[in-house]
């Protein structure tokens, strides 16, 4: 009998997880600041709209265009913000949202007539669009991969903080006169962006950003406050340098605006060449998931139940127009307060289990909302508080469904699926198509409901919402744990490397800094 001791294997713990890197966390906070404002001027136009009818003398027709057109502007500021950010840089880009949330405030505010209004709406739209395409971008470009969820969902636990914030105001002015109430409401929403401005000022630039404009030591000096490690800061710097085209050991002495630039030409002198007119198939599959998710995102009607739920709430039982308002606070409470749910499990179960969970919650509770306010009309008035009940119940489960998955969660994955020399633009188009389609959802609602009804309506959404599960489990692959400049893989083959003669050169610079390094290429 063999006396020879036998080895056994030593359990090895799991790696623990990093703590929250305390200079991104500030980062990320201040830059989804703007989205608050962007919450807050889409909310306080439900309950603003009520007194505007009365005091203004406008039709519903006019006040469906004017809650919903926001939303179709905001298509210009997204569009516009793309290029301003790879111009200006993504910072400042930010001061200019806040500048002109606040321009937009005033107007609104100040307007005598319909045709102010309008004009008012537009620039608060174009803020909007800037809003939602900005904070996003910068939060995933500044946050390291253990953190990036949890710290790209910022901007939309704002923009629902804002909402929230938007339906407070409805109340807080509703017992003013009422040529001053909606007035207040406006008016109010200026005076945070004035102090946003500023602070978003003390923030760095995005580091990728630098490394285009060829501040390759700024960018490291950046990388270095926000990631776990100095080594992870080094190689988030590389993979930089890589995807950009860029040899690993140049510094700023080098002239690498002018590498950037010949790496840009021989790809095909345009970002939205590639993307729109010449996509490879990587970048196709990108579009698609990215596109689509942004898609459902809005065509579930959640804009819709933000900016009617005064409405929806009349038609379950609660009459009063101030009740009506004070009800529409629980709306907003459950968009901001569920959340953190999304927040804290992005990093920890990934962005697929939490868009499907989602997904399923909102077809279902739309489903609900319906029926019930079918039967509502269809049953005797003794049924009617159990069945408002029911409306009123579904209504903020679709909310909280909405809000734990996919609300914050489409901006997370839209943020980071993306090469770097398309995500500017391709971000753009995302935020355009969701406006857009919040746009449409928001000046068709009114109409729709004298059509088909209100149940029909929200019918509608709930089928839209159940072929939106079936596109998410398909077409959308997990990318949680990846770097930004990884996650491409996940499409295709390595689309920096298949890039339309810009592969070229991008192969030839790895290559040179393999020989430099003597590091392995990736």
């Amino acid at each position: 009998m063999s006396t020879e001791a036998v080895a056994v294997p030593v359990a090895v713990a799991p790696a623990k997880r990093p703590p929250i890197n305390k200079y991104a966390f500030a980062c990320a906070l201040l830059a989804s600041m703007n989205s608050v404002l962007l919450g807050y001027d889409i909310s306080v136009m439900s309950g603003a709209q009520l007194f505007m009818k009365e005091d203004l003398k406008i039709s519903d027709t006019q006040i469906e265009i004017l809650a919903g057109v926001i939303s179709i502007y905001s298509l210009f500021g997204s569009l516009a913000a793309g290029v301003t950010s790879d111009w200006l840089g993504r910072r400042y880009t930010m001061v200019l949202a806040a500048a002109i949330f606040f321009t937009g405030a005033l107007i609104m505010g100040l307007a005598p007539n319909y045709a102010f209004l309008m004009a008012g709406r537009f620039v608060a739209g174009i803020g909007v669009g800037y809003a939602l395409m900005i904070a996003p971008v910068y939060t995933a470009e500044v946050a390291p991969t253990s953190s990036r969820g949890f710290l790209t969902t910022f901007p939309e636990v704002f923009n629902n903080f804002g909402i929230l914030l938007g339906y407070v105001s409805n109340f807080a002015f509703a017992r003013l006169p009422v040529h001053q109430s909606w007035r207040a409401m406006f008016l109010v929403g200026a005076v945070p962006p004035v102090f946003l401005g500023f602070a978003v000022l003390a923030m760095p630039e995005s580091p990728r950003w630098l490394v285009m404009r060829g501040r390759i030591e700024d960018a490291r000096h950046v990388l270095r406050r926000t990631s776990d490690s100095p080594e992870e800061a080094e190689e988030r710097l590389l993979d930089i340098k890589r995807v950009v085209g860029i040899p690993a050991d140049a510094t700023d002495a080098d002239d690498v605006v002018a590498i950037v630039r010949a790496n840009e030409a021989a790809r095909g002198q345009g970002v939205w060449r590639e993307l729109l007119i010449n996509p490879s198939r990587p970048v196709r599959r990108m579009l698609l998931a990215g596109l689509g998710l942004m898609f459902i995102q809005q065509a579930t009607g959640v804009d819709c139940v933000v900016m009617y739920s005064p409405r929806v709430f009349q038609t379950a039982g609660i009459k009063s127009k101030t009740n009506s308002l004070g009800a529409s606070m629980a709306v907003g409470a459950c968009k901001t307060f569920f959340i953190p749910i999304a927040t804290l499990l992005l990093d920890r179960i990934g962005r697929r289990p939490l868009l499907l969970a989602s997904g399923g919650g909102m077809a279902i509770f739309l489903f609900t909302l319906a029926t019930s306010l079918l039967m509502l009309d269809r049953r005797p008035e003794s049924e009617s508080k159990a069945l408002g009940a029911v409306s009123i119940a579904a209504m903020l489960s679709f909310v909280a469904s909405f809000a734990s998955g996919l609300g914050p969660v489409a901006w997370v994955y839209c943020s980071e699926i993306y090469p770097l020399r398309l995500r500017a633009q391709a971000a753009a188009l995302g935020t355009g198509l969701n406006r857009l389609m919040g746009g449409a959802t928001t000046m068709s609602f009114l109409s729709l409901t004298n059509s088909i009804t209100i149940a029909g309506a929200f019918y509608l959404y709930a089928c839209i919402a159940a072929a939106g599960w079936v596109f998410m489990y398909f077409f959308l692959p997990e990318t949680m744990g990846r770097s930004l400049e990884d996650t491409g893989k996940l499409f295709g083959k390595d689309t920096d490397d298949d890039s339309d003669g810009g592969g070229a050169v991008v192969r030839h610079e790895r290559k040179k800094s393999t020989e430099l390094t003597g590091a392995a290429p990736q």
